[in-house]
């Protein structure tokens, strides 16, 4: 029987990594991407000793010019992919390093759209496969003081849902991940731990992971973790628009 491979964006902490040991724990051999190899090879190890799978690291940037692509070079096909990687900035969009948000959409919205693109045709053709692509719960809503960041969640979204309306029938499937505030470095690296959405109830990664990976088997196109969650992503397409945007600037603003 031919081994079924995952590739994992993101995979050296947080959510990715919680994901990267549920497919580990199902069987799948892993392809894990992140920045850093040290932290990547940390992670292998661990993986590896809890299964009999094979554990392949690349560390790439891939907010960077052609790093998808090189992905894609190095590991040609896979059963499922999981776009993880992603950071988000706070900050007034003026004001925010300028190089800083042309990486952030480069990492969140282009790499994950190339990597789809790249390793859907194969999938199709095998008639078999699933992408798992994490958003937030701020693809529902504005973000001011988050600008980019909100608004490339809610492309991911967009985007997710309608790629898997177009492959139904196909054997692939597409899966939103659109979890709340989480308990990972990702508040850190976004400059946001003094905010009141970091300084409120946090998911656990582990539970976010189980509930993308449970949506991803099912097939299910958005999969949005825990009850305050899910009423606010109803509540957004209710809520007038004015109060939306002022309760998503309170909610980012550093004290």
């Amino acid at each position: 029987m031919t081994r079924k491979l995952a590739l994992v964006t993101g995979a050296s902490g947080g959510i990715g990594l919680a994901i990267a040991r549920l497919l580990a724990r199902a069987g799948y051999d892993l392809a894990l991407v992140a920045r850093t190899a040290a932290k990547l090879e940390s992670v292998a190890t661990e993986l590896r000793a809890a299964g009999d799978i094979v554990v392949t690291t690349f560390a790439a940037d891939l907010s960077a010019p052609g790093a998808a692509r090189a992905v894609f070079d190095r590991i040609p096909a896979c059963d499922v992919l999981v776009n993880n990687a992603g950071f988000a900035s706070n900050g007034a969009f003026a004001e925010l390093e300028e190089q800083r948000l042309f990486d952030e959409i480069a990492l969140d919205v282009t790499a994950l759209t190339q990597l789809c693109r790249l390793y859907l045709p194969g999938m199709i053709e095998r008639g078999n496969g699933r992408i798992l692509n994490v958003a937030s719960t701020a693809a529902f809503l504005p973000g001011p003081g988050m600008a980019v960041y909100y608004a490339s969640k809610a492309y991911v979204l967009s985007f997710s849902e309608a790629l898997a309306e177009e492959l139904r029938g196909t054997g692939v499937t597409v899966t939103c991940l659109c979890p709340g505030a989480t308990a990972t470095g990702f508040a850190e690296r976004a400059r946001m731990l003094d905010t009141p959405l970091m300084r409120g109830p946090q998911g656990d990664a582990a539970d976010v992971a189980r509930a993308g990976f449970a949506g991803m088997l099912a097939g299910r196109p958005v999969v949005v973790p825990g009850v305050t969650n899910k009423v606010l992503s109803w509540t957004a397409h209710l809520a007038p628009r004015r109060v939306l945007l002022w309760l998503s600037r309170k909610a980012v603003e550093r004290n």
